[in-house]
């Protein structure tokens, strides 16, 4: 054992070997107190449970945020430049957090980070930044230190230049989130029903922008397809909080017009017909991953098929064995990067609402043992030798799995 007692202007107490041990197991039985009160009882439990556990040690618990990843600047490919501070709270990651929150009976995790988002979203509203601080502050500035990096990946950044983005799919990102808590049997207060309705009316002149998409790309901004579909989101989760008397609704009929002036934007510039998929972005013919969202988040049903030659089109361009890579077009940073765990579960939890049970438990068993010995997961692994990429922990690794593990679960019963 090993104690690091600190003082500051106060005399340095040092604690006795007794008393050492008598906190290490205390802590250890809180921890597993709370674990012992999780409802879930589906397939993979053991990773369900640590991925919880991550989750709860990425709240910072001042404010209720939850941090992307604890480390900054770990690299996407060793030796490369795509090294990112992750020290924040996206967004993105919001519906998946909440909802993970829910199922699995953290209900004052799941209201303490509520809260901080109607907060941190309410500094910048009606325009969502893409991240916030975790102590819901907006300003992010990216700078570089004059480190060497892990193992020689450089440049070192601390802050990050992605919070001044546009990135449409935050928009219904969060409406989500909060459909999520209404459907969970909470209530939306006065002024935070009035930002929602806000909001949609700020989708219906934002979704025709080009924007930087959900992987925050650093080339020019294009009309990518999943941004468009969560605009649809947030409209279509804003008329059913209207209907259901939760946010005003006035501007319902407008928010009708314009979730269906999406529709037709993405049916006829977003889908390829050769490639039986939808498409990164408009008039293109790449993939991306994150289309997988599209079905997830509820822009068309599993029956759609659409939205079912997509998952296979994903499968036949992007996977690799488990592994799924996010695109493989240019994104304005230079060098390559490795598979995208988060896709990998998505494109799991896809094939089981897709009535692919069998298929997304195997791709499930090859993906739960790549944790390592603590059970947590990076951002990416390296397929060709299984080598941990980006930030540790990747929250949104462990939500994905969440979220298909439980997806997977409901399909076998």
């Amino acid at each position: 054992m090993l104690a690091v007692p600190y003082a500051h202007r106060e005399p340095l107490v040092l604690a006795t070997r007794t008393e050492c041990e008598a906190r290490l197991d205390h802590t250890a039985a809180t921890w597993r107190e709370w674990t012992d009160g999780r409802t879930y009882s589906g397939p993979w439990r053991e990773a369900v449970l640590r991925s919880v556990l991550a989750l709860k040690l990425l709240v910072f618990a001042p404010s209720g945020a939850v941090a992307a990843a604890a480390t900054c600047s770990l690299p996407e490919e060793l030796g490369g430049e795509r090294n990112w501070d992750y020290r924040f709270s996206w967004i993105r990651d919001s519906a998946f957090t909440l909802n993970a929150f829910l199922k699995l009976g953290c209900a004052p995790e799941a209201t303490g980070y509520f809260w901080w988002l109607m907060h941190a979203s309410q500094l910048t509203h009606p325009r969502l930044h893409v991240l916030y601080r975790l102590d819901g502050g907006a300003r992010a500035p990216e700078k570089t230190l004059p480190l060497s990096g892990y193992r020689g990946s450089t440049p070192v950044r601390v802050g990050n230049a992605a919070a001044g983005q546009l990135q449409l799919d935050t928009y219904g990102e969060l409406v989500q989130t909060a459909w999520l808590y209404t459907a969970a049997g909470h209530r939306l207060d006065a002024d935070i029903a009035r930002r929602l309705a806000q909001t949609a009316d700020f989708v219906c002149t934002a979704w025709q922008q080009p924007d930087m998409g959900i992987w925050e790309v650093r080339s020019a901004p294009e009309h990518f397809a999943q941004s468009k579909m969560m605009c649809w989101v947030a409209l279509d989760r804003a008329l059913d909080l209207a209907q259901r008397g939760l946010i005003p609704d006035r501007h319902a009929p407008r928010w009708r017009r314009e979730r269906q002036a999406i529709t037709e934007f993405v049916e006829h510039r977003c889908f390829s017909p050769r490639l039986n998929s939808y498409v990164r972005s408009a008039d293109s013919d790449e993939l991306d991953a994150g289309l997988l969202l599209g079905l997830l988040h509820g822009y068309r049903s599993p029956d759609d098929p659409r939205m079912r030659g997509t998952v296979a089109a994903i499968q036949q361009a992007l996977q690799d064995g488990p592994y799924v890579n996010r695109y493989l077009g240019t994104d304005g940073v230079r060098g390559s990067e490795g598979a995208f765990l988060a896709c990998s579960f998505w494109l799991a939890e896809a094939l089981a609402r897709c009535d692919r049970a069998e298929e997304a438990a195997d791709i499930m068993d090859q993906l739960v043992p790549l944790a390592n010995d603590v059970g947590l997961y990076s951002e990416e692994i390296e397929p060709s030798t299984g080598d941990f990429l980006g930030n540790l922990p990747q929250g949104l690794s462990h939500l994905a799995l969440i979220s298909a593990a439980c997806a997977i679960g409901q399909a076998a019963r």
